[in-house]
């Protein structure tokens, strides 16, 4: 079993919260309260309620507000949904969520959760620094809503009850857990051929124990605590293939902070991004050696083709931004400038 302390500095997502994890967030430094205002909230999503890990990381995060000027005061929430629609009416100022969540409030930052948008922790590290520069602060505002940070759960990888399914033609026809508010995991899972049954963190794991569906996505974060041995049995598998960077995200009611606050926070939660990721890679050996699923370059190349194909539909639906899909067309090719995607002007 994973240790809480094993979680610090790793902020979580829907499908490592929904596992039972409570990976921490930073709950970020806010403003004092001006005249005549109540100290601002902050909605804390932690599965474990005040006793988890991203509760017991939001007081850190607090301490630390007061030594910058800022002051607020924290809300756990067991139930991710409950803690949006909290923000949403202004019962909080502040939220600690995933990313999947986040988009409603932000899609240029929402959008990092894309399907194969990220497709190495390089790269992951390399966008998340970009998005701390003072330059990118525009596009981290969305009305009265900021951006205050972006932290890494870890990849989701395909998780299957049957090694046999390894390539996308053999995906045809099976069952797949979509989270039910993501509309770009049902079309992904439609667009191959497949069954999307609609699911949510908190039995998405369950539903692939018990065989009711046949695949999920989740990072390495949910093996264990989900117990997602006991749905890979003795034939599943690991596909050892990115198809999406999980996040958690902060955001904050602009009404409520300075007007630096985002971009000090941007700032401050740089400076955890190497042990978050370091934290995240060490998880992913919690999955034995023989549970990954090395898949043929010529089937990694039709995956990228796919997840691309997605994620321009999905842009030209207006659930992803097209702004964030170019830098991160930008990324990948300042880091393998000889893929072909590199020479396209489709993102």
């Amino acid at each position: 079993m994973l240790k809480p302390h094993s979680f610090s500095f790793l902020t979580n997502s829907a499908i490592c919260l929904a596992a039972a994890l409570a990976c921490p967030v930073s709950a970020y430094a806010q403003a004092p309260a001006a005249a005549g205002k109540a100290v601002p909230i902050v909605c804390v999503f932690d599965i474990l309620g005040t006793t988890g890990p991203v509760y017991s990381l939001a007081k850190d995060f607090q301490l630390e507000a007061v030594k910058q000027g800022y002051s607020f005061t924290i809300k756990a929430y067991t139930d991710e949904r409950v803690a949006a629609e909290d923000f949403k009416v202004n019962n909080c100022q502040g939220l600690v969520a995933t990313g999947l969540r986040t988009r409603q409030f932000n899609t240029f930052a929402g959008s990092i959760d894309s399907i194969g948008g990220v497709p190495s922790y390089e790269a992951l590290g390399k966008l998340i620094t970009t998005l701390a520069d003072p330059k990118l602060a525009k596009y981290m505002v969305n009305g009265k809503y900021e951006i205050a940070a972006v932290f890494p759960v870890g990849a989701a990888y395909i998780f299957v009850n049957d090694r046999a399914i390894n390539t996308l033609s053999k995906a045809a026809g099976k069952r797949i857990a979509a989270l039910d508010y993501d509309k770009a995991q049902a079309e992904l899972i439609q667009q191959v051929g497949a069954q999307p049954v609609a699911s949510d963190i908190s039995n998405f794991g369950q539903k692939f124990n018990n065989g009711t569906v046949d695949i999920i996505a989740a990072p390495a974060a949910a093996y264990r605590p989900l117990e997602l041995f006991r749905g890979i049995g003795t034939k599943g598998g690991v596909a050892r293939i990115p198809i999406a960077m999980v996040t958690y995200q902060i955001v904050m009611n602009r009404d409520y902070f300075p007007e630096d606050a985002g971009q000090k926070s941007r700032t401050f939660s740089l400076t955890q991004l190497d042990k978050a990721l370091g934290i995240v890679k060490n998880m992913e050996k919690e999955i034995p050696a023989n549970v990954w699923m090395e898949i043929p370059e010529k089937e990694r190349q039709e995956y990228i083709v796919v997840m691309r194909e997605a994620r321009i539909s999905m842009r030209d639906k207006g659930i992803y931004d097209k702004r964030m899909l170019s830098l991160m067309k930008r990324v990948r090719c300042q880091l393998t400038p000889a893929d072909g995607e590199c020479s396209l002007n489709l993102e």
